[in-house]
């Protein structure tokens, strides 16, 4: 009996130590020192230093309401698991200075994280769009980057307006988005949703992006992506590319895009490479299930691709592209050429799979396809029929 008597003390005062240390590993920015309508950058990095150095999983709140906040970094490794739970508004103070890597929120180098909370990040973009003209524009801050994340999952999230990409994701690794929601006007430049850059393992689902550029880019370096049960549009669509134009680019390996809606944007699932490139490769690309809602362009590889004139068109590509298929894609073009394949002619396309296809363009006449140096293997009934005027 008193053993028993023992146990149970022994336990409760268990429970007492895990329960107070649980509570005590919420770090909530209000005790910090931050307040409604004010910057609570100071707060917030107080909260993360102190976070960052728990020995136990630990979290980073920032409760319901609005706030201010200028430029900031989160940085690890930290010693726990780390999650930062936002309810509430945060917004970009519009004079602030960017932090050193080009954004408004950083968070870098850290192992086991979290980002939470139904909450807002508003990069107040209005009076920047436009202020580099059509050009990519260096000085404006992405909202948020992710930079050598090693197993993240980011979900309940908004980001709202950035001045420029909305998320960056450079060198990460087992990294999930779902549910996060990004939204910016369609006439907004290079407000990119979501860029993936020399990552392996990333993850988009079950998110909605409407947004002035690419749903989702996906430059070089990435490896095993996969986009699933994403809404798209307004918008440029969802990009691999463009690849090749700067030098030591790596391989893009492993794409899969499933289950997609994209409505109302300027291109549906492309590949884009430009002329006059460096050496790469791109291989082992799969569009499946997608759901096309007048959209120009709605199945494209360009390897062609050279906006504004900014480069030396007469020279091919020298983009490998091969094993990419386009399989069950339906709905409706807003142009008459539903399907163009324009392959390198120094390195033309191989094993490109079509099938499955049926697309219908809203104006007079019929849908087409467009083919250059590509043979694609046909299967099912294909609408266009693939390659109609050039192959």
């Amino acid at each position: 009996m008193e053993n028993t008597t023992k146990f149970i003390v022994a336990k409760l005062v268990l429970v007492l130590l895990v329960s107070t240390t649980r509570a005590r590993s919420i770090f909530d920015v209000t005790e910090e020192g931050a307040k409604i309508e004010a910057d609570i950058k100071q707060a917030l990095t107080s909260s993360w230093s102190k976070a960052c150095a728990s020995t136990i999983p630990s979290k980073v709140l920032i409760p319901k309401g609005i706030y201010l906040l200028s430029s900031v970094t989160l940085e690890g490794p930290c010693k726990a698991a780390i999650e930062v739970e936002v309810q509430g508004t945060l917004k970009a103070i519009t004079n602030s200075k960017m932090t050193k890597d080009g954004s408004w929120v950083t968070f870098q180098r850290i192992e086991l994280f979290t980002l939470s909370g139904g909450g807002t990040f508003d990069g107040q973009g209005a009076k920047a769009w436009g202020t580099c003209g059509n050009n990519f524009c260096k000085h404006l801050p992405i909202n948020i980057r992710f930079d050598f994340i090693i197993k993240g999952f980011v979900h309940n999230i908004k980001s709202l307006n950035s001045k420029q990409f909305h998320i960056n994701v450079l060198g990460c690794s087992d990294l999930t988005f779902q549910r996060v929601d990004i939204i910016a006007p369609a006439d907004s430049h290079n407000t990119d949703g979501i860029h993936i850059g020399r990552s392996n393992g990333i993850k988009i689902i079950d998110s909605d992006i409407r947004t002035g550029d690419d749903c989702v880019s996906i430059g070089d370096g990435s490896k095993n992506i996969s986009i699933a049960n994403l809404e798209c549009g307004p918008g440029h669509g969802i990009s691999v590319g463009s690849l090749g134009k700067f030098e030591k680019e790596e391989p893009v390996f492993g794409i899969s895009v499933k289950n997609c809606t994209l409505t109302n944007t300027d291109n549906g699932v492309r590949i884009k490479t430009w002329p006059a490139s460096t050496v790469n490769s791109a291989s082992m690309i799969h569009f499946e299930d997608i759901n096309m809602v007048n959209v120009s362009n709605p199945i494209l590889i360009d390897q062609v691709y050279c906006p504004w004139n900014q480069c030396n068109a007469k020279v091919p590509s020298r983009v490998k592209l091969s094993n990419i298929s386009f399989k069950r894609i339906r709905g409706t073009s807003a142009t008459p050429v539903a399907m163009k394949l324009v392959c390198s002619s120094g390195t033309p396309c191989q094993g490109v799979e079509v099938a499955d296809i049926q697309l219908k363009y809203i104006g007079k006449g019929p849908a087409i396809s467009e083919c250059e140096n590509v043979k694609p293997m046909i299967s099912g009934a294909v609408n266009p029929p693939a390659c109609s005027s050039k192959a």
